[in-house]
């Protein structure tokens, strides 16, 4: 099931949270469900939860500003919508451009999503000593665009979202 995404008291979106994670809140009180899906929920012996897209918390949670997004590699594989970096197929690992045995970092420049086969056809080298072409350029994104990306959301999902979502440049605006 996708994540759900979590606002601040303000609406401001925070983070996103799995589903059983977001019931959890809403169970004990520390969140509100602000969007369900329309037609799903979760029934208990003595309790029916709607199915959360969008839950707001109860009491306001004080952020510190995030100019960086963080590194991670689920990040990676979210921001490279899963396909392999090499040959388009789908990725189930993330490469390092300058391995991490010749100092290579773990940083949104320095890694891309792979399939197993390319990420071990490459080893212990850089794509250019292995003779294979990066079919796109690896992109440090926004902390906004990288919310985005943990929601994996489709276009048509973004649209229904898009009241509780920031302003993402490349993104278009819906018109309400």
């Amino acid at each position: 099931m996708r994540n759900t995404l979590v606002l601040n008291a303000s609406y401001e979106p925070l983070t996103t949270v799995s589903l059983q994670r977001a019931v959890v809140l809403v169970l004990q009180d520390k969140a509100v469900v602000e969007q369900a899906h329309p037609l799903r929920s979760i029934r208990g012996t003595d309790v029916a939860v709607p199915v959360p897209r969008v839950i707001r918390l109860q009491r306001y949670v004080r952020v510190p500003f995030r100019q960086r997004a963080p590194w991670s590699r689920r990040g990676v594989l979210a921001r490279d919508q899963h396909l392999c970096a090499y040959c388009g197929r789908r990725a189930t690992t993330v490469d390092h451009l300058q391995p991490r045995s010749r100092g290579g970092a773990d940083s949104w420049i320095n890694t891309v999503a792979a399939c197993a086969e390319d990420n071990q056809r490459k080893a212990d080298r850089t794509p250019e000593q292995a003779g294979m072409k990066l079919l796109r350029r690896p992109f440090e994104p926004t902390p906004q665009a990288s919310l985005m990306l943990a929601l994996g959301l489709r276009s048509s999902e973004v649209r229904d979202l898009a009241d509780w979502l920031p302003v993402v440049p490349g993104r278009p605006v819906s018109a309400a």
